[in-house]
């Protein structure tokens, strides 16, 4: 693989570029790119990920392993069920209003567990620890909104969980839906299976090149 150090990233080629390295890890022909004491030095002053990825803190989505990547590629956000509070905005704003990031990806898996205590409680099967009560809070409009529409199916509720946490992301007045009126962004929402290791497309993909 030819490094690409000098590239100018737009949202298509950075979704492109991921997605090709998901590709490399299913398949297993990963080249590991940017994980040197050379390209470790040239970091040291400054950073520009290509893509900002914001997914489950579980310990099996490890965003830099599952899309072949290394140092400096990717600004990883990272809570239980990818769920949003204010500093998790602001630190996602951060990767694209200071270092440019002209990619957001929201990243979300098949048998979360806390999507699954958050089904869990809503249904009566089981209590809320209060430990947790603010993962489930955050999660619950999700499951609800897919009763709403008559889900039928136990796993998309990871889908429809990452299509509104892209809503709750680009609201009006946030500095990312500033930033894709502006035409320096875009957010995508990407499936993980845990079985297979590959990613699905669930919102659309950023148009242009």
């Amino acid at each position: 693989m030819t490094e690409q150090d000098d590239r100018i990233w737009t949202p298509a080629t950075a979704l492109e570029e991921l997605l090709a390295g998901n590709q490399r890890f299913v398949t297993g022909a990963r080249v590991h790119p940017h994980q040197d004491a050379e390209h470790r030095a040239s970091l040291a002053s400054a950073q520009r990920p290509f893509a900002v990825v914001f997914g489950c803190s579980d310990s099996r989505l490890a965003a830099e392993i599952i899309f072949d990547r290394g140092l400096g590629d990717l600004f990883v956000v990272r809570t239980a069920g990818h769920i949003i509070g204010a500093e998790v905005l602001a630190t996602i704003e951060y990767g694209v209003t200071v270092l440019g990031a002209p990619l957001v990806v929201i990243l979300g898996h098949d048998s979360c567990g806390a999507i699954q205590a958050t089904y869990d409680v809503l249904s009566g099967r089981a209590e809320a620890d209060p430990g947790l009560r603010a993962i489930v809070d955050r999660i619950a409009p999700s499951i609800r909104y897919a009763h709403d529409i008559e889900l039928a199916e136990y796993e998309n509720l990871a889908e429809v969980h990452v299509r509104r946490t892209i809503d709750l992301l680009t609201r009006p007045d946030s500095a990312i839906a500033d930033a894709i009126a502006a035409g320096r962004c875009a957010v995508v929402g990407l499936t993980y299976r845990l079985a297979d290791g590959r990613v699905t497309v669930v919102s659309p993909v950023p148009a242009g090149s």
